[in-house]
């Protein structure tokens, strides 16, 4: 099943105003060529780039220098009720909070937040980053500098992985509703 979704929401939190460029350059369509793109994903997926009707799917990508302004973007989006689909998060950001703290914070407000670690070295080794965060599916890991068809895909599977797991969040609160209902019906 290939449906349109809406547009991902990306929040990047890095401290450094050149990767951010970069996210834009990679990820918003007014700089991608689609036509190049298709070609890249057929040949590395061997399927077309997911597609909308203007062509290549349009992410809508949103920016935070510090891990606090992060959180407050994540915290104020999912107070609007349209939270972020995934994050791309630097490990170092100084003065502030590392990666790892930002995370926590994020994950506090919106658990369901797909996260990708962005980080050309780490200040923790893999081992204490799971002792903090735990064994879970929704934390990746980029190295840069990164592949633009790396991040493409990541932004892009990450996003369509969230959306399916709210729908099955919600199809599974519906028929929790149904039940309880034909219960008090029987």
């Amino acid at each position: 099943m290939n449906r349109i979704l809406p547009n991902p929401r990306v929040l990047v939190i890095d401290d450094d105003r050149t990767i951010h460029q970069a996210f834009a350059d990679i990820l918003t369509p007014r700089n991608l060529d689609s036509t190049s793109l298709d070609a890249t994903m057929a040949a590395l997926f061997d399927e077309p780039a997911p597609t909308t009707a203007t062509g290549v799917v349009q992410f809508d990508l949103d920016s935070a220098m510090q891990g606090q302004q992060g959180y407050d973007k994540v915290k104020a989006a999912v107070a609007q009720g349209r939270p972020y689909d995934m994050a791309f998060v630097d490990m170092r950001m100084p003065p502030g909070w590392d990666g790892l703290e930002t995370i926590e914070h994020l994950w506090q407000v919106d658990p369901n937040l797909e996260v990708v670690i962005c980080t050309a070295f780490s200040d923790f080794s893999w081992d204490e980053i799971v002792r903090r965060l735990g064994h879970t599916h929704r934390l990746l890991l980029l190295r840069k500098p990164f592949d633009k068809a790396e991040v493409w895909q990541l932004a892009s599977a990450q996003a369509r992985k969230r959306h399916a797991e709210d729908d099955s969040r919600r199809h599974l609160l519906e028929l929790q509703e149904s039940n309880r209902r034909l219960a008090e019906e029987i």
